[in-house]
């Protein structure tokens, strides 16, 4: 093993996301090997897993971009975070590069790509993983809130520059344009990034054309373990949604269609679809947000877990916990779901978006029965995602 310093570098200090939570399982791992970690992160309150002696922790503790109370501060900082561009810096001078890399998790919610100069020009090798579509795409999610599809057309393309696709405001688009071209330019993202690290096929192909050529891909995916013990889902009834409540997510298509199937419907989550969930299905049961031990006891009572989401998605955990559990998954073939279930095995892939599919997929899951997820368990190990780190790690120093 060459690599003996890792640096890891974040927006968030504290688990609030898949991002966060695989940076910090990383270091975690990483520590109990006897690599040594500095773990930078722009916010939030140190997670407890990172209290460990191989763990030295820097955090700015600055305002993420959408809690910044100051909004002209967090529009400037959110383009350039001259801040954070320093402190990098500093924590780079202490490493030797003959044995030591940076690993980048993310920068677009606090540090900003300004980052981007250390990871493309500092002393360091550096790795990125992708956890969305930032390095390309303005939004970070090749989709269209506006028309609610997913968006082909090519990243600050004319076609790309005329179209509202913003969930929320055309300024926020205008600006999000802007950081787009602050990182292509003097943030030199992602055209001076050296290896990156892509968690799933369907993430690479969308993500690919807008790469550097000379850019080194290594697949990576996140960690995943079990929550609980294997369930006997033939024996369940519930079909379970966990997420958030918007048009991206296809909550409320799983609530029409789950109505329209009549099967019991479980909402493990909240947002601004709530409301009209409860009027297309008034007999659904919805949760509200719940820790994750209460996320797997309702999977402990889940006839299938279902995952209506109308993007791409780049490695969802819920439905790869779902099947490590014995639990089926229904999702659509656009989304990187689709690369863990089995159609007719261990869930059903359909293809056509229309609520009338999804409830005729409500009703063929009934069908599933046991299902061996051996097999994907190992892919998506610890052990297997640590021992992928070093072997990339130790490549790129090599």
């Amino acid at each position: 093993m060459r690599v003996r310093n890792v640096l890891i570098v974040g927006d968030f200090a504290d688990v609030n996301g898949g991002q966060a939570k695989v940076a910090i399982d990383s270091a975690r791992l990483l520590a109990d090997v006897g690599v040594q970690v500095v773990f930078f992160a722009a916010s939030g309150d140190p997670d407890p897993q990172l209290i460990h002696d191989n763990i030295r922790t820097v955090c700015l503790h600055q305002y993420t971009l959408a809690y910044n109370p100051r909004r002209l501060n967090a529009m400037t900082t959110g383009l350039w975070n001259r801040a954070a561009l320093q402190a990098l810096r500093q924590e780079v001078s202490k490493l030797d590069p003959a044995n030591s890399v940076i690993h980048c998790h993310g920068w677009a919610k606090a540090l900003s790509p300004s980052v981007g100069r250390v990871l493309a020009s500092g002393p360091l090798s550096a790795l990125y993983t992708m956890h969305e579509y930032f390095l390309a795409c303005p939004n970070g999610g090749f989709y269209d809130y506006r028309r609610q599809e997913i968006c082909t057309r090519t990243p600050l393309s004319p076609s790309c520059l005329s179209v509202n696709c913003d969930a929320r405001h055309v300024s926020h688009k205008v600006w999000r344009v802007a950081r787009s071209v602050v990182a292509r330019g003097p943030g030199q993202i992602p055209r001076g990034l050296t290896d990156v690290a892509y968690i799933s096929q369907t993430q690479l192909r969308a993500m690919r054309p807008s790469l550097p050529k000379s850019a080194r891909l290594h697949s990576l995916p996140n960690p995943v373990e079990a929550g609980g013990p294997l369930v006997e889902a033939v024996q369940n009834k519930a079909f379970v949604f966990v997420g958030r409540f918007s048009p991206e997510k296809g909550a409320l298509q799983f609530a029409k269609a789950a109505q329209l199937a009549g099967v019991g419907a479980v909402f493990v989550g909240d947002g601004p679809e709530s409301e009209a969930i409860r009027k297309a299905n008034p007999g659904a049961r919805i949760t509200g947000w719940l820790d994750a031990a209460q996320v797997q006891v309702e999977l402990g009572q889940a006839r299938a877990l279902v995952f209506p989401s109308q993007w791409y998605e780049c490695q969802p955990l819920v439905p790869i916990e779902a099947l490590l559990r014995g639990v089926p998954v229904v999702c659509g073939s656009w989304t990187a779901a689709a690369e863990v279930v089995e159609n007719g095995i261990n869930g059903i892939v359909h293809d056509s978006r229309d609520v009338e599919t999804l409830a005729d997929s409500l009703r063929r899951i009934q069908k599933i029965g046991r299902f061996d997820s051996s097999v994907l368990a190992s892919q998506v190990s610890p052990e297997h995602h640590l021992s992928r780190l070093i072997e990339i790690y130790d490549g790129m120093l090599g």
